[in-house]
């Protein structure tokens, strides 16, 4: 028999679900053995971090590709496979010129975020001009540009220079899009002029294709078959450093080979169970570190009307600050998938806690964030402490660095907890599209 981690046949014993086969109890089947040999593969140095457009990230997809294969899982209708491949634009500044007043501008006073192959400006009517002051908040400013969309210059005073920096640094590494369908460039120009006299700007991007690969697999419902429910975490990371000596890969173990990891072995315990009503989606999403290309083509394969919930998973590798074994969840308000979720659980040793990190809106900072701007009950699902965890986006983020118990319970519980979900008993509320933030439309 496989070892049983600590209080998990209380927890399972404590649910209201008679029914429910704990998940700790599965010996031959979901285990704390395969979970720790699911992560110990994602996280290992082979992977070298599983850097988008790498080899390795290629690597990854096949192993969690053939886990869903041993597991029983069947591509999504229309596919012959598990990988799910699209393509992705990138653009990149080539070379910017400009002429402001008279006066020919540095090119550390210039920053480009554009999807135009080629901008040719000679005038104010071929732009939109924006003026960011001493006291003007440069952030919201640019932000408001890229909700709109199309056409801009903006003229920053030197008083916002760290910004402006931050800010020019990050486009000139390139933009990725899933599609050009919103054109659009933002010029921004560091000067202590105000209003424009003369103006020419012009400007080149080089614009590239790359492939990438989600990997979903599904099990059909028995009985509310057109009814999904979805199971979601990113498997993709920063990759290795190019430059430096001793430790340069960024392993990823937590972010997010910890939430990958849990996605396959709750894929295992439901297949293993088979009772399912509803349908269930399982998806490794690539892509989120960069911009969340993944769940964006994702969501553009199925009506996201169909899928009841989403349960994205992120950063479970170590004990939360309500204990270890426990989550929190991303924009509790936004339905009432929380509250349902918790109807479930009567043991005080795990509940799905309100997210306690409100100022990092990290409701839009992960692959939820895609369909619940479609309506659907999409959260994160996190045990992470972010106000004290030393390793987030370093290369410290090993294996080393977790809690694997602690880790395995949060999986169990979040077996029991969707387990509503799963039966067909739980319905949550659908989230208001008119209240969530839209996506950027130029970076």
């Amino acid at each position: 028999m496989i070892t049983i981690t600590k209080s998990a046949l209380a927890l399972a014993a404590s649910v209201a679900l008679s029914s429910t086969v704990s998940f700790a109890t599965q010996a031959d089947n979901t285990s704390f053995n395969t979970i720790t040999k699911d992560i110990t593969f994602l996280a290992s140095d082979e992977l070298k971090g599983r850097g988008n457009f790498s080899k390795e990230i290629d690597q990854a997809a096949n192993y969690i590709s053939q886990r869903f294969s041993e597991i029983g899982l069947v591509p999504m209708q229309g596919e012959n496979t598990f990988k799910q491949s699209f393509t992705v634009t990138t653009i990149k500044p080539k070379s910017i010129a400009v002429t402001l007043n008279g006066n020919t501008i540095e090119s550390a006073q210039l920053g480009l975020a554009s999807t135009i192959e080629k901008i040719q400006w000679q005038n104010t009517d071929d732009f939109t001009l924006h003026t960011v002051g001493k006291n003007d908040n440069m952030s919201q400013v640019i932000s408001g540009i890229n909700q709109q969309g199309g056409k801009h210059l903006v003229l920053i005073n030197p008083a916002h220079k760290k910004l402006f920096a931050r800010y020019s640094g990050y486009f000139a590494r390139g933009l990725n899009k899933l599609s050009l369908e919103h054109q659009g460039a933002i010029v921004m120009i560091m000067t202590e002029d105000s209003a424009i006299d003369a103006i020419s700007i012009s400007a080149d991007t080089s614009i590239t294709e790359q492939t990438l690969t989600n990997v979903v697999g599904v099990l059909p419902g028995k009985q509310q078959k057109d009814e999904i429910v979805l199971y979601s975490a990113h498997y993709d990371h920063l990759g290795a450093s190019q430059s430096g000596e001793g430790d340069v890969i960024y392993n990823g173990a937590d972010d997010d080979a910890s939430g990958t990891t849990a996605v396959i072995n709750l894929a295992e315990y439901f297949t293993h169970k088979g009772d399912n009503a509803r349908t269930l989606i399982f998806s490794a999403f690539t892509a989120e570190e960069i911009g969340g290309f993944g769940s964006q083509y994702f969501s553009k394969q199925l009506n996201p009307d169909d899928v009841i919930a989403m349960i994205n998973i992120e950063m479970i590798g170590k004990p939360s600050k309500f204990g270890a074994g426990n989550v929190w969840m991303t924009g509790m308000d936004r339905s009432s998938l929380g509250g349902e979720l918790n109807k479930a659980l009567t043991d005080e040793d795990f509940k799905i806690h309100k997210d306690p990190y409100p100022k990092q809106n990290l409701f839009y900072r992960s692959d939820n964030a895609t369909l619940a701007r479609l309506g659907v009950p999409a959260h994160s699902f996190s045990s992470t402490q972010l106000d004290k965890d030393q390793h987030y986006h370093k290369v410290t983020d090993d294996l080393a660095s977790l809690d694997l118990t602690s880790m395995h319970q949060v999986i169990e519980g979040l077996s029991i907890a969707t387990q509503g979900l799963v039966d067909g008993k739980i319905t949550p509320t659908r989230v208001d599209v008119n209240k969530v933030k839209s996506r950027g439309k130029i970076y």
